[in-house]
Formats: C-alpha cells, structure tokens, sequence
C-alpha cells in the first residue's frame, strides 16, 4: 500500500525545491557586493623620462607591404597623437586649405624628410603647423617590411585649425 505523504513533508519538498533559486540569488548579492568593494584602478604610471600629463607610447610595428598601406597606419598615428584635433564629422563645404605633403620615414619611424607636392601657399601658417604636427608625432609606426617608405596623404584644414586626413576622412557636407 502506498505510502501518503503528510502536508508537513509536501511543503517541506517545495520548499527545497526553491532553495536552489534562493541560494543562487543569495551568490550572485554577495558576488555584487564583494565587487562593489574594490579600490578603484589606479592611473598609469608614466615613465621617468616622460612629462607629467603625457603618456608614453610604446613603439609600434607596421605590417604594411606597400606605401598606400603604410598611409594608412601612418594616419592612425598622427590621429592618436592628434585627438582634439581632429575634425569630428563631415567636413563643410569650403575649405580654409588643402596640401599634400609626402613624408619619408626610415626603419626607426623616424621622419627624414617633408616635400610638399602641393603646399597651401595662402596659408603658411598651416604649412608650418601641419609640419611641426608631423615631426612631433614622430617615431612613427616603423615599416619593418619595407625597410623604409615613402608615403603621400592630403591634409583638409578646416579654419578652426581641426584637420582630417584624405585616408581617414568622414568627407564633406
């Protein structure tokens, strides 16, 4: 004959069936506390050698084959170097000036030498800023499968002194 289970023992078996939920709710409460607890990330420490305020990067590789690859990582770079600068958006209709600079770097990403194919000869205060934005962004990624390269990129100036670069632009409205 079977056996009738008391309301006692059926309530007590529901009840052990929630307690799975029950603990795991419990865990996960716990777990969020414990994280909430710890110190916050630290800054990073800059190297002695390096100001305070400017933070060290280390030097990069291209993998680039070519030079119109290479334009591409060199363009990143003076992009990471240059954020507040960086014209955000589509660019407007008429531009303050427009150059193309060619930029040769050798092995290191050492820039050796600026010739400006097309110099915005109006504005000469530009070709003096864009080439000292050049030279200070410097070493470059170094362009360890070419050995060293020359490369050409076009600078759209805006007359608010923000740029963006032909390889990387958003275009124009």
């Amino acid at each position: 004959m079977p056996e009738k289970r008391s309301s006692s023992s059926s309530s007590s078996a529901s009840a052990s069936r929630q307690r799975p939920w029950l603990w795991a709710s419990l865990m996960a409460a716990v777990a969020s506390l414990v994280s909430a607890c710890k110190s916050p990330p630290q800054p990073p420490q800059t190297p002695t050698g390096a100001a305070p305020g400017q933070a060290a990067i280390a030097p990069q590789v291209s993998g680039a084959n070519t030079p119109r690859a290479y334009r591409q990582d060199a363009a990143q770079h003076l992009y990471t170097h240059n954020t507040q600068r960086i014209y955000a958006g589509k660019l407007p209709p008429l531009l303050y000036a427009i150059g193309v600079l060619e930029v040769d770097i050798d092995r290191n990403g050492r820039v050796v030498r600026l010739n400006w194919m097309r110099a915005p000869k109006h504005a000469p205060e530009v070709i003096a800023e864009i080439e000292r934005t050049v030279r200070s962004a410097a070493p470059y990624p170094a362009p360890a499968r070419m050995g060293k390269v020359t490369y050409t990129d076009t600078w759209l100036w805006d007359k608010s002194g923000s740029f963006q670069l032909d390889t990387l632009t958003e275009g124009q409205r």
